[in-house]
């Protein structure tokens, strides 16, 4: 192994700041930013050595092989917090546009959404996954929250409280139980989890995160995240009682003075449950 792999593991070894999920993918992205810097001549480096040359040209790179505004925005972020961790901050430019990258686009107006069927439960064959993508489905939970979630402990009887130590953010949050679908998958999940989580008991966060990605790609689930999307926009629709712009609904300029009061709290609303402190980000659900 390359010095500059090594003390990069434990540059985030040592520094465990972020959920257990953030820092799975801030170790795995600095080891792929690692072999393309070897990669590209850059020998012998060490995590003190990085450089404006060697930020030059990693976004190079990545707009050669033509990754998305988003991918490259990811591992921008990942290089500043190198930086930030053996206090070189100024060899990055604060702003992505310094480097010619584009802003990425967030709202579309076309469905992110995707629908848990039956079928795909039938190909997963690890029961803890299994509960984890219900719940996805069924509460608009993000990945790591339905992993980590302790179903009983949620269980408030007409709402699903999550602690804060689940979440993105370290946000607790509540969200209603308001369907007999809703209550029959947290049933499931809490005959499967007794008292604990759903993370096998011989199994840390990690080891039952990877095996929750190895079980979708064999079932062919892509896109976990479109469950949070589904949720999100029929929760809208329940809301408000017309479907939203992404799902073909009707767009802020077509809504009456009183439906737009309708759709701000909607959005309102929605934001809470799906643990975002801000009330645009619905837009990425749901369309403008």
């Amino acid at each position: 192994m390359e010095a500059l792999h090594y003390e990069l593991k434990q540059l985030v070894r040592r520094n465990r700041d972020g959920s257990y999920a953030t820092r799975y993918d801030r170790e795995r992205i600095l080891d792929i930013i690692a072999d393309q810097l070897v990669g590209m001549g850059f020998r012998n480096m060490q995590a003190i050595s990085l450089k404006p040359k060697h930020v030059e040209a990693l976004v190079t790179r990545w707009k050669t092989e033509e990754l998305t505004a988003g991918t490259i925005k990811n591992r921008m972020t990942h290089l500043r917090w190198w930086a930030e961790k053996i206090a070189k901050q100024n060899v990055i430019a604060r702003a992505n546009a310094h480097y010619g990258i584009p802003r990425r686009q967030y709202v579309t107006n076309v469905s992110r959404a995707r629908e848990l069927t039956a079928a795909d439960l039938t190909k997963v064959t690890d029961p803890y996954t299994q509960r984890s993508l219900e719940l996805q489905a069924a509460f608009g939970l993000r990945r790591e929250e339905s992993i980590k979630i302790i179903p009983q402990w949620a269980d408030g009887g007409d709402r699903l409280f999550l602690q804060a130590s689940w979440t993105k953010g370290g946000r607790e949050r509540e969200i209603p139980i308001r369907t007999a679908e809703q209550r029959a998958v947290l049933e499931a999940a809490k005959a499967l989890a007794g008292a604990g989580s759903l993370i096998p008991r011989e199994m840390k966060f990690i080891g039952q995160l990877n095996r929750f990605k190895d079980q979708c790609a064999k079932a062919g689930i892509s896109h976990v995240h479109g469950h949070r999307h589904h949720y999100a926009q029929a929760r809208y629709q329940s809301l408000t009682g017309w479907a939203c712009p992404a799902k073909g609904g009707p767009t802020a300029r077509q809504l009456t003075f009183e439906q737009r009061v309708i759709d701000r709290a909607a959005r309102l609303t929605l934001s809470e449950e799906l643990g975002h402190g801000r009330g645009q980000v619905t837009a990425v659900y749901l369309g403008r």
